[in-house]
């Protein structure tokens, strides 16, 4: 990848500075993320190609545009080169119900359930269609399992193999789905 940049081609990741860009007369620029969005079926133009993301305070871009444009120009271009495109978010945009989800379900991303059974509980699901977190959970664990469960099932939907509307609320009333099945 050019100028330096190394990033995980990991489906459905978010990267905390992801590259260095140089520009200028010897400067270095790091965005603060990059969105790997996850990969779905079907056509190459139906694909959301990755997003590279600066996130700055309003009152700060608005005040520095002039003296920070030479970099944001410079990451437009790299994002071109990589097939990504290239946004600057003020934090009031970011912040809301789906980083709140997000940074939940993080913690259930790197656990290790039984392999055969996620695929029973999404084999369920896909027969389904829809089905709430509390329905789900309680045709596949008993009560005396109900931890391991919970636990289980968010695990399914952090690592997207699982999916729900990630702007609402995640609760026992929770909908889920297959992903790509919406």
């Amino acid at each position: 990848m050019p100028n330096g940049s190394r990033v995980s081609r990991k489906s459905g990741a978010i990267q905390s500075q992801p590259c260095t860009i140089p520009f200028g007369a010897g400067y270095e620029y790091t965005p603060d993320f990059l969105v790997i969005y996850r990969t779905t079926l079907g056509p190459a133009h139906l694909q959301k190609p990755s997003l590279l993301v600066e996130v700055k305070p309003r009152s700060e871009w608005r005040a520095n545009w002039r003296a920070w444009s030479t970099k944001w120009k410079a990451a437009r271009r790299h994002a071109i080169e990589m097939d990504w495109r290239f946004t600057i978010m003020d934090e009031e945009r970011i912040r809301g119900q789906a980083l709140e989800n997000i940074k939940f379900l993080r913690r259930y991303d790197d656990l290790v359930y039984d392999e055969g059974l996620s695929l029973e509980i999404i084999e369920d699901v896909e027969a389904r269609g829809v089905v709430t977190f509390g329905d789900l959970l309680s045709r596949r664990y008993p009560e005396i399992h109900r931890a391991e469960g919970i636990g289980h099932l968010w695990h399914l939907l952090a690592t997207r193999r699982l999916d729900c509307d990630i702007n609402l609320r995640l609760s026992y009333n929770t909908e889920l789905w297959i992903p790509g099945h919406e």
